[in-house]
């Protein structure tokens, strides 16, 4: 591109499309043609023809979507003298088969129990027990864990992996609700 065109450009594509280029007798010869293919002639030639080329593009959009699951707050620790007359029945808790998903739009915390064990409370009052691959170690999740965004919207077994803020990732093995049990 040579100097004068460099400078004239910018100013050229301020003009509407229709005033860009001056009227003109078209000259056929074999000469000019060559000349044109080869970009020489006028400097302002090539500015005029590149806007008559049809210019075709791909554009690709994707869409990538990751979910963060927040570790559970810690309760506020209550008065401990205050809740001896009411005191409830000791409860434990046991697990129960369900299904092999959870819809993650149900998922409100997390928390790490166990070796491999991780604690789901879902935002119905629910827990549930996610159990991780025999490799991965349920504390590396204490700070919760991130989950790329499925079709369905679930966090199945088998199939998602579950991305921990320091580098783990983990599939589940295996889910289980968590009910109570009194004894």
């Amino acid at each position: 591109m040579s100097f004068v065109t460099a400078i004239f450009a910018p100013l050229l594509l301020l003009l509407p499309p229709g005033q860009a280029a001056p009227a003109r007798a078209v000259d056929t010869s074999p000469e000019l043609a060559a000349s044109r293919d080869l970009g020489a002639g006028r400097p302002l030639d090539q500015i005029f023809h590149s806007r008559d080329a049809d210019v075709f593009a791909q554009v690709r959009i994707e869409q990538r979507m990751t979910i963060r699951i927040s570790p559970r707050p810690s309760p506020v620790q209550p008065n401990m003298l205050s809740e001896l007359p009411g005191r409830a029945i000791a409860t434990r808790l046991a697990e129960r088969k369900m299904g092999k998903c959870v819809p993650v739009g149900r998922i409100a915390g997390v928390q790490a129990s166990g070796p491999s064990r991780l604690i789901l409370y879902l935002r119905d009052q629910r827990m549930v027990s996610a159990q991780l691959e025999r490799s991965c170690r349920s504390r590396d999740y204490y700070s919760g864990f991130y989950l790329a965004d499925n079709t369905d919207g679930q966090l199945c077994v088998d199939r998602d992996v579950l991305m921990s803020r320091s580098g783990a990732n983990c599939r589940l093995t295996r889910i289980r609700q968590l009910v109570e049990v009194r004894e």
